[in-house]
């Protein structure tokens, strides 16, 4: 023992002297790895679970700050625990118990959300608690380790200040590390569940190194990696995880040609592969009912898809208007490879797929280049905001021709905050604009797809034209001014949509 350190312990009460000196034989890098695989865990959990909890919550501003908010109670929570076991029994023993128990529960993390998920209402609310739920025990648990790695660490005061900065640096690089690896390499190339079970399997790794070797102990981590292993081949609501969506293709029960796509747990697109003309979604029809209140029957036309789904559109202008080419604007590849595979998506015709962020791709379109834009990438549940905005729709008005036409699909429920405000934003940018609504869903207590339809120019032919009578009510002129009187236009500057929505009932 080095004589600073002799007259540091010299100086602890008999107690504490011999707590310390039996637990003091770790070395900088161990401590180091250590702390840092712990900060790198935490943030792998945190950055997962605003996607785990997406199919039943939506991928909103909520659910990532509800994975924030939770990560955040749960580090204060284990380091504050953390210090005071390590002060009262064993360091040692305090870094292998956390591990341990963040092992047993990264593995449960899954099951949790897809038990409770289903029962969960919409709302903010219902983020927070299937985070919380699921995901404040683990991150306790590795928040835990950190200060009892300090508590091995420090054997002389007068170092201190070098030990605690050292391994707090490291924990943060951890974090970084778990951060940057989750989103960037791990989602993009595993499942999961593969990411959660290789994440709790690590823990329990770790925890074998650190713990002194006990039949008992081992027995119970082997235990613990048969229940990891079990748990990561637990079946979930997806056919395919995207890195955005839960996703699955459901074939329809009373017709054996149609498929229906869901993204997380909501029906988002339909099919018929044998009769591309049927279009069983009601605002699709409505799409079509504009364009074809634009255009004369069967003139071909370009198209800007955004959002591609099951690709419904494209394939009815391929068989309706013949020589049509389409560009359709997809943000998740894996949605277009999961078309290719189960929607028959390679047999459209002048069909031409842009994968990415639908902003950033329309921005490279040229100048008056497509009669339609077709924006079908707002959900129910979530919107992407910056897709909302006045400036995003003025690049979609520089994009259409003169004569061309934009439609858009919106979801919502009374009392339409967001509906209102996008109808105003829409208005805003083209001259003339119309709402096409369900009847009755504009009244109180109403909800569900309404259709926006955007123009330099009046139609040729009403927008009524073709849909049977009491199907539609269609607001434009000062109706419409009516409607969106005193909604505030999005911008750039602000979008809060996520406020503005009301979750799909």
């Amino acid at each position: 023992m080095r004589p600073t350190e002799a007259a540091t312990l010299g100086a602890m009460p008999p107690g504490e002297r011999d707590t310390q000196s039996a637990t003091s034989g770790i070395g900088a890098w161990p401590a180091r790895v250590l702390v840092f695989a712990a900060g790198a865990i935490v943030l792998v959990i945190e950055t997962l679970a605003a996607r785990l909890v997406a199919p039943y919550v939506g991928l909103t501003l909520e659910s990532h700050t509800a994975a924030i908010g939770i990560a955040l109670l749960g580090i204060a929570a284990g380091a504050s625990a953390g210090g005071r076991l390590a002060d009262a029994t064993s360091p040692r023993a305090v870094v292998g118990a956390g591990f341990a128990a963040a092992g047993a529960l990264v593995f449960m993390i899954r099951p949790i959300i897809h038990g409770i998920g289903p029962g969960l209402p919409p709302g903010a609310s219902s983020a927070v608690v299937a985070v919380g739920l699921s995901t404040l025990a683990p991150v306790v648990a590795l928040s835990v380790v950190p200060p009892a790695v300090v508590k091995l660490r420090l054997h002389d005061l007068r170092e201190s200040g070098s030990v605690v900065g050292s391994l707090s640096a490291y924990g943060t690089v951890g974090a970084l590390a778990g951060t940057f690896l989750t989103g960037f390499v791990f989602v993009a190339r595993m499942p999961t569940a593969a990411i959660l079970t290789s994440a709790g399997l690590l823990c329990l790794a770790l925890s074998a190194l650190s713990i002194t070797y006990r039949p008992r102990r081992i027995a119970l981590l082997a235990a613990l990696a048969v229940l990891g292993a079990a748990t990561g081949f637990a079946g979930g609501p997806c056919d395919v995880e995207t890195a955005y969506y839960c996703a699955r293709v459901e074939v329809d029960a009373q017709n054996r040609s149609g498929r229906l796509l869901y993204l997380d747990d909501l029906p988002h697109s339909y099919v018929d592969l044998r009769d591309p003309t049927h279009l069983r979604f009601w605002y699709i029809s409505r799409f079509a009912g504009a364009i074809d209140a634009t255009f004369e029957p069967g003139r071909p036309v370009d198209a800007v898809h955004l959002g591609g789904g099951a690709f419904t559109m494209p394939r009815w202008l391929a068989a309706t208007r013949p020589g049509s080419r389409s560009v359709v604007l997809e943000l998740d590849p894996t949605v277009v490879s999961l078309g290719r595979a189960r929607l028959g998506v390679e047999s459209i015709e002048d069909l031409r797929v842009v994968t990415g962020d639908a902003r950033i791709s329309l921005r490279r379109r040229p100048d008056d280049s497509a009669d339609v834009v077709v924006g079908d990438a707002f959900g129910s549940r979530s919107v992407p905001w910056h897709l909302a905005t006045r400036e995003f729709l003025t690049d979609v008005r520089r994009v259409l021709r003169g004569g061309g036409v934009f439609v858009i699909n919106i979801i919502d429920h009374d009392p339409l905050s967001f509906l209102r405000a996008e109808a105003a934003t829409v208005a805003e940018v083209f001259d003339h604009v119309a709402l096409i609504a369900r009847p009755r869903s504009l009244d109180a207590g109403g909800g569900g797809n309404y259709v926006l339809v955007a123009r330099e120019s009046r139609p040729s032919a009403a927008l009524d034209t073709g849909i049977p009578a009491g199907e539609a009510t269609i607001l434009e002129g000062e109706a419409l001014r009516r409607f969106i009187a005193g909604a505030r236009v999005l911008s750039d500057e602000f979008s809060p949509v996520d406020q503005l929505l009301t979750p799909y009932a």
